[in-house]
């Protein structure tokens, strides 16, 4: 059954709207809540969804580590993983799960032919070309969008990728995973996707976060993630 992984933090606003597109899916959805306060859920929960409530902000590599990791438990194949704000669109869904066939990694691509961004500032365009980019030349990946969250797996390529040993935060756990997939000889692809600006709610995206990412990449190498 396919599996999809969604972390939340107040995302009440979204979610009635996310569970509904996502329907024709026919997914088990797993929620990965760090102590929202506006009956996130409470939402999730009435849609029979698994809900994993964490209590506080413990950030989102450890939402998607545990939520993928859960997924893996219960037996889930493929796994998707994504947000909740609606930037991804459940209607891509179909498509990153089709490309799985043959594949053990899906990534929606953003930078790739008939991809693209909406709403978004020319300035955080830039970073996020840059930052994928960057990662691309120092790690030596072939993949146009590397810190996108949007993603599609096959059950033995995330068991592979030793999830529980990731100690990345922020976009860098997303290039870390694509890193670590490339390295154990899965075979990976990019399919274009529309990333739209959310709906409701507070973007994550810091200059915080994309230093870190900066700084974090070339230990990736280092360390031989």
């Amino acid at each position: 059954m396919i599996g999809i992984v969604i972390p939340t933090y107040n995302e009440a606003g979204n979610l009635p709207t996310l569970i509904e597109q996502l329907a024709p899916v026919g997914a088990q959805l797993l929620f990965v809540d760090d102590g929202s306060q506006d009956g996130t859920a409470d939402i999730a929960e009435s849609a029979s969804a698994t809900v994993i409530q964490r209590g506080e902000k413990l950030g989102l590599a450890s939402a998607y580590v545990q939520g993928m990791g859960q997924a893996l438990a219960m037996g889930l194949d493929p796994i998707v993983q994504m947000d909740a704000d609606l930037s991804h669109r459940p209607s891509d869904v179909p498509r990153l799960l089709a490309a799985l066939e043959g594949h053990g990694l899906v990534l929606g691509s953003r930078w790739i032919e008939g991809g693209g961004i909406e709403n978004w500032e020319t300035s955080r365009e830039l970073l996020s070309k840059f930052g994928s980019g960057y990662a691309r030349t120092l790690l030596g990946l072939p993949y146009t969008d590397l810190t996108g969250g949007f993603k599609a797996w096959r059950a033995d390529t995330l068991r592979q990728i030793n999830l529980p040993s990731i100690r990345s935060e922020g976009y860098t756990f997303q290039v870390e995973t694509t890193f670590r997939a490339h390295r154990s000889g899965a075979t990976i692809t990019e399919v274009p996707i529309v990333f739209a600006e959310r709906l409701a709610g507070t973007s994550k995206m810091s200059w915080g976060i994309a230093l870190e990412a900066a700084w974090m990449v070339p230990t990736l190498r280092w360390r031989g993630s």
